[in-house]
C-alpha cells in the first residue's frame, strides 16, 4: 500500500487560537496567486476536496502541515516568503523551528488505535438538530461515532486512499462540547478521545473547518493542542 507523504512545519512562534485565520491570511498575501491547495478556491468556486494544506496551533506555536500533493505545493511558500509576516495589526517576524518530513499508512488493522480529537464539528445545522432530539447519552454517542466514521473516510478519499473492511469507531470519552462560530453561525464543537481500527496520520484534521486547525488529531499519549 502507498504511504501518504507528510510535512510538518513548526514555527517558534506561538500563536493564538483565534490567530490561525490570521496565519493563512498572511501565508496568502505573501504568496500573491497562489496555488489553489493554499486556501482552496478556484475562483469564487470552493474547492470541496479534503484540504491537503492546513494552518495549525501544535503546543501553542504556529505550524503548518501538508499531505500529498501539498507537500510539493508548499515549495512555493519557501521559495517566495521571507516570513515577516502581518498577523492581524502585528509585523511578526516567523522562525522555522523545525520541518520534519514523513510517510503514514492510512488502513484498516487488526488492532485498536487511540486518539484524540481538539475542537471537532462533527455537525451542521440539519444534523445539529437531529442530535439534539436524540434523548439518551448511548443513542447521541452512537451518532456522532456514524460522523466519525463518515470523516475518516472523507479523510480517506481526499487522500487517494481505499480503507479495505470493516471500519471500528468508538467513543471513548467526551471530554468537553461547546459552541463556537464557524462561518457566521453557531455549531457544537467537541473534544473527545476514540478509539479506531484505522491508522490516522497525526495532526491532520478530521470533521468542519481542518484548513483552520479545527478537529485536529493526535495520539492520546501526545499533550494537548
Amino acid at each position: 500500500m502507498e504511504k501518504i507523504k507528510l510535512l510538518y512545519i513548526q514555527f517558534e512562534n506561538e500563536l493564538q487560537a483565534n490567530e490561525i485565520e490570521l496565519l493563512r491570511g498572511a501565508v496568502l498575501s505573501k504568496l500573491g496567486d497562489a496555488p489553489v491547495l493554499f486556501h482552496n478556491h478556484v475562483g469564487e468556486k470552493f474547492r470541496y476536496g479534503y484540504p491537503l494544506i492546513q494552518y495549525k496551533r501544535i503546543r501553542k506555536k504556529a505550524a503548518i502541515v501538508c499531505a500529498g500533493e501539498g507537500v510539493e505545493a508548499v515549495g512555493s511558500l519557501f521559495a517566495a516568503c521571507d516570513f515577516h509576516f502581518r498577523l492581524g495589526n502585528k509585523d511578526v517576524q516567523m522562525a522555522i523551528e523545525s520541518v520534519k518530513a514523513k510517510q503514514a499508512l492510512m488502513q484498516v488493522w487488526n488492532a485498536e488505535f487511540t486518539y484524540q480529537l481538539s475542537r471537532w464539528m462533527p455537525l451542521n445545522e440539519e444534523n445539529y438538530a437531529a442530535y439534539q432530539g436524540l434523548e439518551g447519552l448511548m443513542e447521541r454517542c452512537e451518532f456522532l461515532q456514524k460522523k466519525l466514521t463518515g470523516n475518516i473516510l472523507s479523510m480517506a478519499k481526499g487522500l487517494g486512499v481505499h480503507l479495505e473492511g470493516r471500519i471500528i469507531c468508538k467513543i471513548a470519552d467526551v471530554i468537553d462540547s461547546y459552541k463556537v462560530n464557524y462561518k457566521g453561525v453557531r455549531i457544537m464543537a467537541f473534544n473527545i478521545t476514540f478509539k479506531t481500527n484505522v491508522s490516522l496520520p497525526e495532526y491532520l484534521g478530521l470533521g468542519k473547518g481542518v484548513s483552520l486547525g479545527n478537529g485536529i488529531l493526535f495520539k492520546k499519549t501526545d499533550k494537548k493542542t
